[in-house]
């Protein structure tokens, strides 16, 4: 700890000193300063503000204490109270859970109660006197003349409050708080000494059998506490009690520092962490450390713009990329094992599982990531991929099968298709290191299990309609299909031929609900006939969180057979045009996460993602640039409604880093990224081993938003795309800007070829 302390203060001198030469020559700014932590905090963005490290345990942040779509991630910007803060929170996602451990302090000064927070104390705020960047948060609680300040390291969310004089100041520690779909089942709070109290919530919601130990650590000796169970006192500590109240009496502008560690297996282990990663009540220091974190991960790529708003959300999307998976696992590797979902085991099995050289995360929003936010982890995060990787590993061993949508050691079971396959799939060719054998068992038994349908799609080649009300069935259909293509690739590759013929087969099956009479992706029912009446804009319970013009470009993996199958590159592209040029009419009635819309394209909706690109395929690149710049431009904003849609998990913010970057993974698991244009006059990747990857602009300008030429390390390239071994090698990618449509240079241009892994 002492070599970790004296390392942390070098690192910080050299930065303060770093700074300070580069002030004298008029150098850019720190880049923690241009992350707007606000934004995807107001519309249907659904972040958080508060203060965490970069995919760490603890998300420490403030709590409206008023549940609602609107305040799924806890937090609300055109809210004017605050009712605690919690110290687990999800970026972006549609699903209310989490909140674990509120606490709040409160003194004489007001004591009002509204049904609306369910009678818990809270105070006002005004953005005015809120601040946050990456690694801290603060507001001021204007009714009790109290600042609160957040910090965090990774398994341990750090707290200072600063009181005025008051002889009743009170700090509430509230583990019976709920909030949209989470609901304790069981805690327990207990007082250690003087300083320090401990216990555990355990909860249901989104994600079942939660259970979150923790330890808290008090800068200054209690005055007096009482438990409460509910609303009554409790005298002893028991099982049941939901809050413990903690009383002071405070001098003007003392401050009082809470350290809270958290685990998933023991308070033991949750101490173990504030042990380990915090030294005293140094708040300061914490908060320059983790910030410093953060500063360090954002270098990973710098940008060279004079458009200051353009800084602001590129920043803060490399920001919120790196929310999400979070870390799980201890010191020593014990975590809540993800055999134990409903509260009981299977025989033979351990509640507590051990991470063994790796460090065990969980947060998976597959569904969404696997699109880009994964691809881009396999750049940017290259030391932390085979520990996801081996934590998806880890999920299989316990379970059964690869986890969907996974947190808190819990399937959700949310949204569809297995998509921890193109993960691992493309680390795996990617040549990171973990089991492939078990890798490969764990994908191959994951697409034969006897549920989500599963078994009925291996025995028609289709998913028909049933009365479920969340069927989906042509978008499980079209996205099982993907992922046996990712297992084909794989089973291929370890000379699995048999695998591979037949899930290669099985890849295809996505021809199986297409209605050649009208050229749409239509359900069909047990009998194999078409669902009738069929309107393809229509939000039915056919399509997951979609329609059919927006999955019908959901073949990743076969785009040059969808092609044909339309009808040929002039029907395609005709078809695709209308896409983004036919918007719903005024009656229509669109769903909550039909947003972001150009024509029926959704962006705030994962399904889209890849669609701008297919205009490569045709080779008329020149819309792919006009389209996805449009994008870039109007769809994300440096404002709190600055999201087009659920964030979700780093997706969101992934796909306007990699196509600010000027490049996109339409086949997330191909090991290729389509070219499109970038959005930088400039844009340095910092590599592994000193390297670089450069991405320059020439003749760059605001009106110049089409390519006439790219270029790869002084070559001009002859193709559409370039390969992930080709941007880890480091090197030069020059786009050569102009402001007039260019599809000529691209008329003989090489795409890649369906069923090859680059």
């Amino acid at each position: 700890m002492k070599k970790s302390f004296i390392y942390i203060i070098i690192v910080l001198a050299f930065v303060s000193c770093d700074q300070s030469k580069n002030s004298q020559k008029g150098a850019e700014k720190m880049l923690v300063n241009y992350v707007n932590t606000f934004i995807g905090t107001d519309g249907p963005g659904n972040t958080y503000p508060g203060a965490t490290v970069p995919f760490g345990m603890v998300q420490l942040s403030p709590d409206i204490g008023i549940p609602g779509w609107d305040r799924i991630a806890g937090y609300y910007y055109q809210d004017s109270i605050i009712t605690g803060f919690s110290h687990t929170h999800l970026s972006g996602t549609g699903a209310g859970d989490l909140y674990d451990i509120l606490v709040m302090p409160t003194n004489s000064r007001f004591n009002k109660r509204i049904e609306a927070n369910n009678f818990k104390p809270f105070s006002s705020f005004s953005h005015d006197q809120e601040k946050s960047f990456p690694g801290y948060y603060t507001v001021d609680l204007l009714d009790y003349g109290i600042k609160a300040e957040l910090t965090a390291t990774k398994r341990v969310g750090i707290h200072r409050y600063t009181f005025p004089e008051d002889r009743n100041s009170e700090i509430h520690i509230d583990l019976g708080y709920a909030l949209n779909w989470d609901k304790p089942t069981e805690t327990y709070l207990e007082k250690v000494n003087d300083t320090t109290i401990q216990g555990y919530r355990m909860s249901t919601g989104w994600a079942r059998n939660q259970k979150v130990y923790f330890q808290m650590q008090f800068s200054k000796p209690f005055d007096s506490f009482n438990y409460f169970k509910n609303d009554s006192l409790a005298v002893y500590p028991v099982k049941g009690n939901t809050k413990l109240v903690i009383k002071y009496s405070t001098n003007e502008n003392e401050q009082i520092i809470i350290k809270t560690g958290l685990s998933s297996t023991s308070c033991k282990a949750a101490a173990y962490a504030i042990k380990m990663e915090t030294i005293g009540f140094d708040f300061d220091y914490q908060q320059e450390k983790s910030t410093l974190i953060w500063e360090n991960q954002l270098k990973k790529v710098k940008i060279k713009s004079e458009d200051e708003d353009k800084k602001r959300v590129f920043y803060t999307m490399m920001y919120q990329a790196m929310l999400a998976p979070t870390l799980f696992s201890d010191y020593g590797g014990t975590y809540k094992a993800a055999n134990d979902e409903n509260g009981t085991y299977k025989e033979g099995t351990n509640p507590i599982a051990r991470a063994r050289g790796f460090h065990r995360y969980d947060t998976f929003s597959l569904w969404d990531t696997y699109r880009a936010a994964h691809p881009l982890y396999t750049i940017l995060q290259p030391k932390l991929v085979p520990d996801m990787i081996k934590s998806l590993l880890a999920h299989y061993s316990e379970t059964g099968e690869l986890p969907v949508w996974s947190m808190q050691g819990s399937e959700t079971n949310m949204m569809i298709g297995y998509h921890a396959v193109p993960v691992i799939v493309d680390a795996y060719f990617k040549r990171f290191k973990f089991n492939a054998n078990v890798a490969y068992r764990a994908c191959k038994e994951s697409a034969m299990v006897t549920d989500r349908q599963i078994e009925i799609y291996m025995d028609k080649g289709y998913i028909p309609v049933d009365k479920h009300h969340e069927n989906w069935s042509v978008s499980k259909t079209m996205e099982y299909a993907y992922d046996d293509w990712c297992i084909a690739m794989f089973a291929k590759d370890l000379g699995k031929l048999d695998d591979y013929n037949y899930f290669i087969k099985r890849s295809q099956n996505w021809k199986n609900l297409y209605n050649e009479k009208n050229s749409w992706f239509q359900p069909k029912n047990e009998k194999g006939e078409f669902i009738k009446p069929f309107i393809p804009k229509e939000y039915s319970s056919y399509f997951c969180e979609s329609n059919a013009w927006q999955y019908y470009w959901y073949v990743p993996h076969d785009v040059g057979k969808l092609i044909k199958k339309t009808g040929g590159a002039e029907r395609f592209e005709q078809k695709l045009d209308s896409m983004f040029s036919y918007y719903p009419d005024p009656t229509d009635k669109l769903p909550v996460f039909s947003t972001g819309m150009i024509g029926q394209y959704a962006h705030g909706n994962e399904p889209s993602h890849h669609v701008a690109y297919l205009y490569n395929y045709l080779k008329t690149p020149s819309k792919t640039q006009k389209i996805v710049r449009n994008i870039l431009e109007n769809q994300y904003k440096n404002e709190p409604n600055g999201h087009c849609g659920n964030e979700d998990c780093g997706q969101m913010s992934s796909w306007y880093i990699f196509n600010a970057l000027g490049f996109y993974p339409v086949n997330p698991a191909q090991g290729v990224y389509h070219l499109g244009a970038p959005l930088f006059k400039e844009a340095v990747i910092q590599l592994p081993e000193n390297k670089t990857f450069k991405v320059i602009a020439k003749q760059y300008a605001p009106s110049n938003i089409y390519v006439e030429s790219i270029a790869l390390n002084g070559e001009v390239l002859d193709r559409l795309y370039i390969t992930h071994k080709e941007i880890i090698k480091g090197g030069v990618l020059e786009f050569k800007m102009t402001s007039t449509p260019n599809n000529t240079l691209f008329n003989n241009a090489r795409l890649p070829l369906q069923n090859k892994i680059y």
